[in-house]
């Protein structure tokens, strides 16, 4: 204790040194934790609203295909798929059924490449309940042919509620077809996954794709929330493998693009009827999980990098703050100190050093990040995606902020630790002699 108050001591001595030391310190790590905050929402903000905008967790396809080799992408009987999620305890807040196509959409000279998703408005009020518009409304989709788009493709296509504008599409049997639809709606920007955010009545999205009224291609289950999500992706697989053929679902987790891999995956099989396509979100967002992993890394890289910076001016810090206090360190020896106090002296402030800062920049970050969080981007923010309700959340690994607090206490030992060597093995008799 002695120890530690002499250091205290010492610190207070130089107030605009300490502050400047423990400053550095403190914007190091509070960079860290600014990323690591950051890294730590973004998987979960990005998983969350992907989630509404594919309209569920976990996800099931029926493919078919025909003699000359072309898939189908088509479910027509249900039943043995919803009885392998009732088996696997699958807890479903939803279950969605949707229809889809990738269409040109064509209104006055101008085009737009879009995934347009068939939903029954009527009965499936997931989607109601999640959308928000910029003009428009769910009133325009009582017309069969409505369609919800999103502002750049409204813009792109200089269109309005109530204009009509054509579609050029494949059915799914390949052939061309050509439909019209009116627009109802118009929803604020998605981002990146603009071309995404199109919605049908699912009736006529089944008569563009020449399929029954009863059919449809992709049946998802929307979880009360991501906990759990893989654990549930796996009993529904095995549930529906022990039922029907499946395509290998480990095989496409071991590709760098899950989604290329789960499109082709039948290419070079061939089979009778139906085989099933099973995947939940964490294996489309395989790849930015790899982004969120490396915002991490980053971070630590990041750390090292500053604080190889900040290690250079504690040690010639320290080094100075030797030769300043020879005299005292002969006079403290000459009375009975020992080396080992001497050294511990130095390491004392050093550790004081690290750790004042360390709270500090946890203290800054927070404020930070507190004050970044109530900052409204909107729900037309090119940003949407990362984002949650408009606004940029935080999430700290309490494991990760311990481990980046104890690199930090290292890193500065290591950095006084020369200096602290060299002042306990100053000779007393020398060291009182010394002139500054």
């Amino acid at each position: 204790m002695e120890i530690f108050r002499l250091a205290l001591r010492n610190l207070s001595r130089q107030k605009k040194r300490t502050f400047l030391l423990g400053g550095a310190i403190a914007f190091g790590l509070m960079i860290v934790t600014l990323i690591n905050g950051f890294a730590g929402a973004f998987l979960t903000n990005i998983s969350e609203n992907f989630a509404n905008l594919a309209a569920g967790h976990i996800f099931a396809q029926g493919v078919e295909k025909s003699a000359s080799g072309r898939e189908y992408e088509l479910i027509r009987d249900d039943s043995l798929l919803l009885a392998a999620a009732k088996e696997a305890g699958i807890p479903a807040k939803y279950v969605t059924k949707v229809s889809s196509f990738d269409g040109n959409l064509v209104f006055a000279g101008h085009t737009a490449r879009l995934t347009i998703d068939g939903v029954d408005f009527a009965t499936e009020t997931f989607l109601p309940e999640r959308l928000v518009f910029k003009e428009g409304g769910l009133a325009g989709m009582k017309d069969r042919q409505g369609i919800i788009i999103s502002d750049p493709i409204a813009k792109r296509l200089d269109v309005r509620p109530g204009d009509r504008l054509l579609v050029q599409l494949k059915t799914y049997s390949g052939q061309n077809n050509v439909g019209e639809f009116a627009v109802a709606g118009i929803t604020p920007d998605p981002g990146i996954f603009g071309s995404m955010a199109g919605y049908a009545n699912k009736a006529y999205v089944n008569e563009l794709l020449n399929i029954g009224s009863g059919e449809y291609q992709t049946l998802g289950f929307y979880l009360p929330s991501l906990d759990g999500m893989d654990g549930y992706g796996d009993a529904f697989y095995k549930a529906v493998k022990a039922r029907a053929a499946v395509f290998d679902r480990d095989a496409a987790k071991k590709e760098t693009n899950p989604i290329r891999a789960f499109m082709n995956q039948g290419k070079n099989e061939t089979w009778a009827g139906v085989k099933y396509r099973v995947y939940t979100l964490n294996d489309l967002l395989a790849q930015v999980k790899q982004i969120a992993e490396v915002l991490k890394t980053s971070s630590l890289v990041i750390l090292l990098v500053l604080f190889g910076i900040i290690m250079v001016g504690i040690t010639n810090t320290f080094r100075i703050i030797m030769y300043e206090r020879i005299r005292e360190i002969g006079t403290m020896r000459s009375i009975g100190m020992q080396r080992a106090e001497v050294r511990n002296l130095f390491l004392s402030e050093a550790m004081i050093l690290a750790l004042g800062g360390a709270l500090a920049g946890l203290a800054v970050a927070g404020a930070v990040m507190a004050g970044l969080s109530m900052v409204n981007f909107g729900l037309s923010s090119p940003l949407f995606i990362i984002l949650k309700n408009g606004h940029m959340t935080f999430r700290l690994d309490a494991l990760t902020t311990a481990f980046d607090v104890l690199v930090v206490a290292a890193l500065t030992l290591v950095s006084a630790m020369l200096p602290a060597r060299k002042a306990a093995r100053l000779d007393p008799a020398v060291a009182l002699r010394t002139v500054k």
